[in-house]
């Protein structure tokens, strides 16, 4: 078992909060020292009570998702001898309504671009599977309801 911590700090100031008009904004701060400006969704609650310029839940959400889906895969490709110089995506989450009604991220597409070089070049079969394994393995996706796409960008032949 591992834990894992972080810790999130909102402060009223001289809002008066109970009028529901208070700034959404917030720090969240990770065991590393690094500080991210967090805020509800400017889709959510819309500016000037939420910030544009910070990263809201279900961004944190969506990147968390492709971030471990990227680790796994890039350990994959390792353990079978495929080096990849590079590896991008381009997630994303959609917020909408659940079955019971609720507000949920109903479903996440990732587009994971990985470029390889060297002797051993790995087929479209062969990231496809190491895309599947990487889905399996991925603690972030095996906690997650809604559904998962991966619908990989392949290099040019």
């Amino acid at each position: 078992m591992s834990q894992y911590t972080a810790e999130v700090l909102w402060r009223r100031g001289e809002q008066a909060f109970v009028d529901n008009r208070y700034s959404r904004k917030y720090a969240i701060k990770f065991d590393g020292g690094i500080e991210v400006a967090g805020s509800a969704s400017p889709q959510v609650v819309p500016p000037p009570l939420s910030d544009l310029s910070a990263v809201d839940p279900e961004e944190l959400l969506v990147a968390a998702l492709a971030g471990c889906h990227m680790l796994w895969f890039l350990s994959i490709a390792a353990k079978r001898h495929f080096r990849v110089d590079r590896y991008v995506d381009a997630p994303t989450g959609v917020l909408s309504k659940n079955a019971a009604g609720q507000f949920s991220m109903t479903s996440f597409t990732l587009k994971p671009e990985a470029t390889f070089s060297g002797d051993n070049l790995p087929t479209r079969a062969q990231i496809d599977e190491m895309h599947h394994e990487a889905h399996e393995k991925c603690n972030i996706a095996n906690s997650i309801n809604g559904e998962v796409r991966c619908e990989p960008i392949y290099p040019a032949a």
